[in-house]
């Protein structure tokens, strides 16, 4: 089969397009087909040599949508619509940048849609993470306020439409106020331009938040934890700022006090099977509209991941699979 392998870390140019085994089915894993898949960034941090336990080499890919081959006694149909997602795909073992991927059935989540691949390929993995992030991590509730950190992001703009859908109020943030507009449009209820001390923006503005979901990580968490009011509670979800840990944190001094922090890195089984099938109905009637970006071919996909190098895709990057 055809596959992606990146064999160094590096900038696009070190994935290697190859004809590689097909996998072989085992008990307890299930063969597919891929689709298509979408683009992460924690897909981006690996390839530049920022996951410290995925080795080399490896086929990279922590999503997809496609179709079972083989089901490995889990109770799968041939030819049913699948998607597959996390617990150590694309890291522990090979993922979805090929024609094939070998999936353990815990990863695996089927659906019925009549929505092209392309278009299916946005959605398990960014759901997975808003549904969890706003569920396990901020324990939202409708009428509370939410604050967005990273708004434009693909996560933020989906976490956009889910908390309107929940009865949030939602504000979104962005470093560009050429942004703005986009975001209102999308829904936002109120734009702040981030300028690194949001929370001095807030107080002369007389707004604080019940949630704050933070996508740009460490780099402004410590802000982000002076905008919500006592009770609430900030998550941390992406590192969109691109750094890991801080130093120093001194909890006594930077949690204010009664705010909680908390984190969310996802797993498969924090969307049900039933929940994904829901968002794609909603999807497909238009009840839920998330941003879509663009969608490149598989023999491009150096391309792809050159456009998230840059941040320009204004929504979620897609891939077709091998045709």
């Amino acid at each position: 089969m055809k596959a992606w392998v990146i064999h160094r870390a590096g900038g696009p140019d070190q994935f290697s397009l190859e004809e590689v085994p097909t996998p072989q089915p085992r008990d307890g894993w299930v063969l597919l087909r891929v689709r298509a898949f979408g683009l992460n960034r924690s897909e981006y941090f690996t390839r530049r040599g920022e996951s410290p336990t995925v080795q080399f080499p490896r086929v990279l890919g922590i999503e997809c949508v496609g179709e079972v081959v083989h089901d490995g006694g889990c109770g799968f149909e041939p030819g049913q619509q699948v998607a597959a997602l996390m617990n150590g795909m694309g890291r522990a073992f090979d993922g979805s940048y090929a024609e094939f991927t070998l999936v353990p059935a815990a990863s695996v989540l089927p659906f019925h849609s009549e929505l092209p691949w392309e278009e299916l390929a946005l959605y398990p993995e960014m759901l997975q993470t808003c549904f969890g992030s706003l569920h396990v991590g901020l324990e939202v509730e409708p009428g509370l306020s939410l604050l967005v950190r990273g708004g434009t992001s693909s996560i933020g703009l989906a976490t956009l439409a889910l908390g309107k859908s929940y009865g949030l109020r939602v504000g979104m943030t962005s470093r560009s106020p050429s942004r703005r507009g986009e975001l209102l449009d999308a829904g936002a209820d109120e734009v702040w331009i981030d300028d690194g001390a949001l929370a001095l923006q807030l107080s002369k503005a007389g707004r604080v938040y019940d949630r704050v979901l933070e996508l740009v990580g460490t780099t402004t968490l410590l802000d982000s934890l002076r905008c919500v009011s006592r009770g609430g509670i900030v998550c941390m979800t992406g590192i969109l700022g691109g750094a890991w840990s801080l130093s120093p944190f001194e909890p006594m001094g930077d949690i204010p006090t009664g705010v909680k922090l908390t984190s969310y890195s996802g797993e498969t089984a924090d969307l049900p099977a039933a929940q994904l099938q829901q968002f794609l109905d909603a999807i497909a009637s238009g009840r839920l509209t998330v941003q879509r970006g663009p969608c490149f071919d598989f023999e491009d996909l150096r391309e792809a991941h050159g456009l998230m190098d840059r941040n320009q895709a204004a929504g979620k990057i897609v891939v077709r699979g091998v045709n």
